[in-house]
């Protein structure tokens, strides 16, 4: 049990822990959002400290690795961002700035366990430590679109749970434990046993944590939640939730599926193609819903539901290449859609609206703030040189060495349909008539968020191959 290996969560849960207490002893909230920022460099530092090691710990359970700190560093990062959004937004809850800054912290934490797990019950721990945070953050402003957010991304997320507990019930049941790599090797001997016979409890335990884990991303036709929490949560946390909780969903899915699941010859459950089928589904039914949204929120709550389908498409793939490109994609998806909503917050608490409407003209009010706004809309859709080109082209090009050209055309078509509703709002910015004349200012910590989040979007997207290596690298650990 080497504590050591478990550093970089434990000191972020201490970070959050100190806070709270430091948060007591002031009445000045900047030095409670600088301490939770600044304290950042503890856990990433000792992440990068583990950076080459493979071990594990706690009985196998806990795992260090490449791929595992590649997610750690990536979740750091997106704190960051989100407590830098977050210091002038925090003003709206002003009594609870130090409970909101701990909570995200632990949700934070609960998804770096997520990453480091390889046994069930402890992905299913880390998993709620991170789900309950969330439930929490989405209904702090405690206003009606609040409460109602929280209320129900707490109650679908309860079903989901117990949909995917149950999967893991199943696959214990019937492998006899719930440790990944013991749950692959007693599939393998099963099916050497019945002569390639698969369990139906396997088959339904893959199918049930599908379905457990496509909730956390967004997946159709698990997607329900997202359009109302997204539109009625503190808009840094839905950039939260878009950046770095759907990451974690797909740091878990990938484990899990491969590790415990695509290591054996011919697959026990066919799940690549469940996976492309829920790709295109994904990707089609969020591009659709997008369209028609007058909330620039909701619009882009159907956006990441879309682009949970473009990753599934890496998943699909089922091979290194297609999880480098996955991990790849999450990280510039990371800092595009982070990007995205902080110049999203710096807009709304001027306008006082979300509304798509509201934007005319404001490239004439704000023309550094527009031009942000756009390259980052200009990624999602995949466009030269952002990162989103570059990770799009990525996972096509795994499918296509898989032979699924049929889910790279559904990629491709879904692609041109995105721009419709992305560039409609460039399109206002730029050239609709502005409703006054009146800059808008920003704050400070956003404008560092703003520069760090477009800085990335363009420089992880033209110099590509070093982002590439460390994804791909992430990834040899799955597969080889």
């Amino acid at each position: 049990m080497n504590l050591y290996l478990l550093g970089p969560e434990l000191s972020l849960i201490g970070l959050a822990f100190l806070v709270i207490l430091v948060d007591l002893a002031t009445h000045n909230k900047n030095v409670v959002a600088a301490l939770a920022g600044i304290g950042l460099v503890v856990p990433a530092a000792w992440a990068v400290s583990l950076w080459g090691q493979t071990a594990s710990s706690f009985y196998g359970a806990l795992v260090v690795d490449s791929y595992s700190i590649f997610f750690k560093l990536l979740f750091i990062a997106a704190a960051a961002l989100v407590i830098l959004m977050s210091v002038q937004y925090s003003k709206r809850f002003a009594p609870y700035q130090g409970e909101y800054y701990a909570v995200i912290l632990l949700a934070t934490a609960g998804m770096m366990f997520m990453a480091s797990t390889q046994e069930l019950i402890s992905i299913y721990i880390s998993l709620e430590l991170a789900s309950i945070s969330l439930y929490v953050l989405a209904s702090f402003l405690k206003d009606a679109k609040s409460s109602e957010a929280g209320i129900k991304y707490l109650l679908l997320g309860a079903v989901s749970s117990a949909v995917l507990l149950y999967g893991m019930a199943l696959l214990y049941g019937a492998t006899g434990s719930t440790k990944l790599n013991e749950i692959a090797q007693a599939i393998q001997e099963s099916m050497q046993r019945d002569q390639g016979a698969v369990l139906p409890a396997i088959v339904l335990g893959a199918i049930f944590m599908a379905g457990g884990f496509g909730f956390k991303i967004a997946a159709v036709p698990f997607q329900m939640w997202a359009p109302d929490v997204y539109e009625g949560a503190p808009t840094p946390i839905t950039g939260f939730l878009t950046g770095a909780s759907k990451a974690a969903g797909f740091a878990v899915i990938l484990r899990v599926f491969f590790v415990a699941l695509g290591n054996q010859a011919p697959l026990p459950v066919d799940w690549p193609a469940l996976f492309a089928v829920l790709s295109a589904l994904t990707m089609t039914v969020g591009n659709l819903s997008a369209i028609p949204q007058a909330n620039i929120k909701r619009m882009l709550a159907y956006s990441s539901i879309a682009h949970a389908g473009f990753i599934l498409v890496g998943v699909a793939a089922f091979s290194s290449q297609g999880v480098g490109g996955v991990a790849y994609y999450l990280l510039g998806y990371m800092f595009t859609s982070m990007g995205a909503f902080a110049a999203i917050v710096a807009i709304s608490e001027r306008l006082g609206s979300d509304q798509i409407a509201d934007y005319s003209g404001l490239a004439r009010r704000a023309p550094l703030l527009a031009l942000i706004l756009a390259i980052c809309l200009i990624s999602l859709i995949g466009l030269p040189p952002t990162v989103g080109f570059v990770a799009k082209i990525y996972v096509f090009w795994a499918a296509l060495q898989q032979g699924l050209l049929w889910l790279v055309l559904f990629g491709v078509l879904n692609s041109v349909i995105s721009a419709y509703y992305y560039l409609r709002v460039v399109k206002a910015m730029y050239l609709g008539a502005p409703a006054s004349e009146e800059p808008l200012p920003v704050s400070r910590t956003l404008v560092v968020a703003l520069a760090v989040a477009v800085i990335a979007v363009l420089a992880i997207g033209i110099f590509p191959q070093p982002w590439l290596d460390f994804g791909t690298g992430a990834a040899i650990v799955l597969i080889p």
